[in-house]
Order: C-alpha cells, then structure tokens, then sequence
C-alpha cells in the first residue's frame, strides 16, 4: 500500500498537470501550505495591512463567553484548517471544561507542532490531529465521544477561497462529522471595499508575495519542476463582478517550464491564478448555510461592519 506522502505526491503531481494545462492556468491553493507556508501565512496575519485576523480575533474575544453559554460544558471542538491554534485558544478558554479538540491541516509538521503545544497547555484535553485536506470527501474525522457538543470550527474567512459547490460539499460533510447535535461556528470575511481589501493582499513587507510564490517552490523542490521563481510576480486584484479578491502569479516574459516531463509554455503578462477569497454579504451566508442543510442562529459582527461570524445549526436545535 503507498504511504501518504507517496499519495500526497501523486495527487499534487496529478493537480499541477491540470491546472497548467487549463486555460486560464490555475494552481489549488491548499499546496501553500507546507511547513513554510504556513508559517508565511501567520507572518501575513500579523502584517498591518492584513486586517482579517485582527478583525476576526476581538470578535470573538467578545462573543466567547456568550458561545460558551450556548454551547454548554466538556464541548468537542473540531478545527478545520487548524494553522497555529491562535483563535481556538479564545475559545478553550471561555469553554466550560472541554473535553476534546480535532485540528485538522494540511501540513503535517506545522498541524503535530501546534497540537503538541496545546497539549501542554491544556493537559486534561483529549487532542486529536488529523492530516489531511477538509475537502477530501474521504477523510474520516474521529471525534472522540462524550456527552458535550461537538462544534466545528472553521475561523479565517477561509470558506472565501471555495466556489458555491465547494461550500455545499464541504458544510454537508461536516455536518456528517460532528452528527446530527453538532453545530458549526464559521467566520467570514463580509468586506467589500478594495481600497482595504488590495493592501491586505499585497502588504509592503512582501510576505503574501513569498507565500504566493511558495507553490512554485514546492514544484520545484518537491516535483523536480525546471522554473525560475523570480520569473513570476505576485499580483493581487479585486474582481467586483466575482466579489472575491484574486491571487496571481503573473508571467515576466516568454517562457517555458517544465514538470515531471510536462513542458508549459508561457506568454508575458500570463498568469497562474492560485487563489480566491470572496467576500460575501449576509444574504449569501444565509442562503449557502440553507442550502447545505445548516441555518445561521446566531450572528456576531465587527463594529466595522467588516467581518462576521456565525453559529450554525439545525432547525430545533437551539433551545
């Protein structure tokens, strides 16, 4: 049987030759996100341009307590996309004794780190990693049993970086992880205004271009692939008709590369598209939850009006 990393190898080799080869050429932007680049991306949320976070962390400093009341004691928390741990810190603390934590992430060495660290911080917590993608529809998540809630968590706005079809998949699929009690606390990013948007994106500093250009290098190192990483430039462009802030590589001249035997030839000013992050308005967070099997029962939002989160549940379930 092939190892994961045999596997992982494949699938990545497999998306890469895909997206090279589509017109527009696109890259998944989950392959950001090895050891560095998670590290690069929790450099970008403590960049000043990068307001997300920020945003996104005093929210639910001010809503923990009132969750935690609604969530009631030994809670099972199940983080997708974990990263550092940073937000679900907030919540175990504001938690009546809780019982068990699932973080799930793609990058294996950053996700055990984390979760070894918050072990021993929080001793009397069951915590179970899980490597892997939250949009593998054969992942199984373990949830370890009690009698608390199980309450995913996705923070981050990352719900912004998946199309509508996406979103149904994946809310469908964690509503089956965390059972029919289960509900689902979501952040999302409701900002709609690039003249904020653009420079969290794009910040000075030049981290986000790194963490862009991270996927080229994970070609290069990890599949062998012959390109010049200072042969492209990061780009970051608000796309008003989409709502949704765009992440891409753009070509510098005429070029060719060349991966695991498969030649992609360039024109300049062409460029890879890696990433999506939309920004939606309360209508549509409401209607996505609905059409996923979810309704949205409580909302919290920033005083700038320019993030929310919301408490997802079944109908009958908040009492």
């Amino acid at each position: 049987m092939q190892d994961t990393q045999t596997i992982f190898a494949s699938r990545f080799l497999e998306d890469v030759v895909d997206g090279l080869s589509a017109r527009p050429k696109t890259l998944p932007c989950k392959y950001f996100y090895d050891e560095l680049g998670s590290d690069l991306f929790e450099q970008i949320t403590k960049t000043p341009e990068y307001y997300p976070t920020r945003t996104e962390t005093r929210l639910l400093e001010s809503l923990a307590g009132d969750l935690a009341a609604l969530v009631g004691p030994r809670a099972r928390l199940v983080e997708y996309g974990a990263g550092a741990l940073l937000k679900t810190r907030i919540l175990l603390d504001a938690f009546e004794a809780p019982a068990a934590y699932v973080p799930m992430d793609v990058s294996a060495a950053f996700l055990q780190q984390s979760a070894s660290d918050l072990s021993v911080e929080y001793p009397a917590l069951e915590v179970t990693p899980v490597v892997g993608s939250f949009l593998d529809p054969d992942l199984a998540i373990d949830i370890p049993g009690g009698p608390g809630r199980a309450l995913g968590f996705f923070p981050g706005s990352t719900i912004g970086n998946l199309d509508d079809a996406e979103i149904n998949l994946f809310l469908q699929k964690a509503g089956e992880d965390l059972g029919p009690d289960g509900w689902f606390l979501l952040g999302v990013d409701v900002n709609q205004d690039p003249s904020s948007l653009i420079p969290a994106y794009n910040d000075k500093a030049g981290v986000t271009a790194a963490f862009n250009k991270n996927i080229l290098k994970r070609i290069r190192h990890e599949l062998g692939g012959s390109l010049n990483l200072d042969a492209f430039r990061h780009e970051a462009r608000w796309n008003a008709a989409q709502s949704r802030m765009e992440m891409h590589l753009v070509s510098l001249s005429d070029q060719t590369i060349s991966v695991a035997g498969h030649r992609f030839s360039f024109r300049e000013g062409e460029s890879i598209h890696t990433e999506n992050s939309r920004k939606f308005s309360l209508k549509q967070i409401r209607a996505l939850a609905r059409d996923a099997g979810w309704d949205v029962h409580h909302l919290w939002q920033s005083p700038d009006d320019r993030f929310a989160v919301t408490l997802l549940a079944r109908d009958g379930q908040m009492r």
